[in-house]
Order: C-alpha cells, then sequence, then structure tokens
C-alpha cells in the first residue's frame, strides 16, 4: 500500500504559518511515511522551507483577499494527477476550499467556515471553548475522527543557516566580533494597539547598547517608519534590516540573535521557532489563543480590564495596555 499524501492549504500570515508547523509534526508522528504537501501565498514559502516535513511547498498564484474563484479550480484542475489521498484545509473561507474541491481530493477535512457543505466531506466541529488555541485548532484537523487532541503539542522548529547570517551582516559592515545581540521586532501588520511605543523599544536599546550588546531591527517595508524612529532617538547606533531583507535572510538573522523583543506579529512566532530568548509584548490581542510556542518564552500583558479588545487602535484612546509595560520592566528581563 502506497503511503498517504496529503496537500494541506495552509494560512496566509506568517505566524499562523509557523503555529502550522506543529500540525505538520503531528501528523508526521502518527504517519511517519506519508507525504506532506503544503499550498500557500509565495511569501510563506521561505518557512516552509525551513520545516523539514514538508516534502513541497506549493505557491498560489492568487492576491490575498482576491476571490478569484475561476482561477482557484482552474489551478486545483491541475493537481489532480498528484495522487492525494487527503487535503487539510487550515483557513475558514469558502474560497478556500474550492481548489482541494476541484482537485478530487476524496477526503477533503477542515471546519464548517464558510458555509462549505459539500467542498469539505469531513466536517470538523469547532468548539472554540476546548479549542482555544490556534496551534489546537490546527493540529486537531490533523487527528482521526473522535481522536483526542493531545495534552502537548509539538513545538515548531524552524531550520536556520548561521553562517548565511553572518554572510549577510559582513555586508552591513557587521563582523562576527561575539558580542551578544538584542533583535527588536517593533513591527505589528494589524495595527498600533499590536506595537509597543517606539520610544520604549529605543529606551531598551540605549540600555543594551550601554552594556556592549549589538542591537538589530527587524520588519517589513511596512515596519521601516517604526524602525528608523528607534534608530534616530539611539543615534543611528543600531542596524536596521527592516525591508532590507527577504523572510528567509530575517530568519537566518534572528536565530543568531541572544534575544529578542517582539510585539505580537509573526516574527514573534520565528524567535520561538528559533528557539530564542524571546520576550513577548502583547497588548490588545490575546496570549492565550496565540502564544509564542515555547516553553520559556517570557509573555508580558497586563490583562487589563479592556484587554483583549482585539482593535487595530486603542477604542479609549490611551493605550494603556502597552504604555503600562516599562522599559525598565523589559530591561531587567534581558539582564535575567
Amino acid at each position: 500500500m502506497s503511503a498517504e499524501k496529503i496537500l494541506i492549504l495552509g494560512p496566509a500570515w506568517v505566524g499562523d504559518m509557523v503555529l502550522a508547523q506543529s500540525l505538520f509534526k503531528s501528523i508526521k508522528a502518527n504517519k511517519p511515511d506519508c507525504v506532506i504537501d503544503v499550498a500557500a501565498p509565495a511569501w510563506t514559502l521561505p518557512l516552509l522551507e525551513r520545516m523539514p516535513e514538508v516534502n513541497k511547498a506549493i505557491a498560489l498564484p492568487f492576491k490575498h483577499g482576491e476571490p478569484a474563484l475561476l482561477k482557484r479550480i482552474k489551478f486545483g484542475k491541475s493537481l489532480r494527477n498528484k495522487g492525494y489521498t487527503q487535503a487539510i484545509i487550515l483557513t475558514n473561507s469558502f474560497k478556500s476550499a474550492l481548489l482541494p474541491w476541484a482537485t478530487g481530493i476524496k477526503r477533503r477535512t477542515g471546519f464548517l467556515g464558510e458555509i462549505r457543505y459539500g467542498l469539505i466531506n469531513d466536517i470538523r466541529p469547532l468548539d472554540k471553548i476546548k479549542l482555544k488555541k490556534t496551534v489546537e485548532r490546527f493540529v486537531f484537523l490533523g487527528l482521526n475522527e473522535n481522536q483526542e487532541i493531545p495534552e502537548n503539542l509539538p513545538n515548531p522548529q524552524l531550520t536556520s543557516t548561521p553562517e548565511g547570517a553572518w554572510v549577510l551582516a559582513s555586508r552591513h559592515g557587521i563582523k562576527n566580533d561575539k558580542s551578544k545581540i538584542l533583535g527588536l521586532c517593533p513591527g505589528a501588520e494589524y495595527g498600533e494597539a499590536k506595537r509597543w511605543p517606539a520610544e520604549y523599544y529605543a529606551e531598551v536599546a540605549v540600555a543594551a547598547l550601554s552594556k556592549g550588546w549589538r542591537v538589530w531591527l527587524f520588519g517589513s517595508d511596512k515596519d521601516i517608519p517604526v524602525t528608523s524612529h528607534i534608530n534616530q532617538l539611539t543615534q543611528s547606533q543600531c542596524t536596521d534590516f527592516a525591508g532590507k531583507t527577504k523572510l528567509g535572510e530575517a530568519i537566518d538573522l534572528i536565530s543568531v540573535c541572544d534575544t529578542v523583543i517582539s510585539n505580537d506579529s509573526g516574527l514573534m512566532h520565528v524567535a520561538a521557532a528559533l528557539d530564542r530568548k524571546l520576550i513577548a509584548i502583547f497588548g490588545s490581542s490575546d496570549p492565550y489563543h496565540t502564544p509564542p510556542m515555547h516553553p520559556d518564552a517570557v509573555i508580558e500583558y497586563l490583562g487589563l480590564d479592556c484587554s483583549p479588545c482585539f482593535k487595530r487602535e486603542c477604542p479609549l484612546g490611551h493605550l494603556n495596555c502597552l504604555k503600562q509595560i516599562t522599559p525598565g520592566r523589559i530591561t531587567k528581563l534581558i539582564q535575567a
């Protein structure tokens, strides 16, 4: 009997894709001989390339949020002869279930989501009380029916090439002099209510620099304004990689950091999966829903009466959930 071949329709967000590795690891633990292919937006492929459980990463040729229903059906048909025995759909939209249906995969597993009767024929019940965390919901979809979710889920573990990090660093005039490195990830695409103030990050950076640490700033093109502001406040003593690295390069650079401070963002999950000492700062979001998957990660969350509100901007105008987490508090954690 040939090994099972599973097509997984992956999430579009970096953080969720990191969490999805717990599903891949769980499937491999139960079915060591199975083959896992993952179809997902192209920008997530550098993550999949660093997950040993994934046989093949398939870039989806659709823009984020684009319905493209006919395109999805056509692309699904192009995968018909790949021998897939099961599809697992991690997102809950109608359009995401079209592709595996068009592929003709007999067993299509997922939550009902946007009324997907017929498109999904192995519908799993979503108990939001029992499955509070995103990672639990992902892993649940990989279990057999009536199988209980394990108490201890496997943590994501991305592979990295530190040598590549230093090659890239050398292009920025940085030599490996064995100095400790503090990585700062001050962005959060969702909005201001997930971003610890830039002035606070700068204060922590100055404290680390005074102790002889290097400070590296990470983020996408969209984070350049905040990383530039932080660097300006430190008299340009930090190395600002925001917008200057591809995701795979950022992964390698983060892998050589001694400590990483991050908002609740995709890079927070990357740092956890690279086994870095991580201080994760939560404001408007819920650390019980999408916590970093590392046993030693330090979560800074005040749990105010107004938290979590899940808003992009503070509806009360004060942003106390973040502003009351002081730089001194974080600096002490770095030195611990």
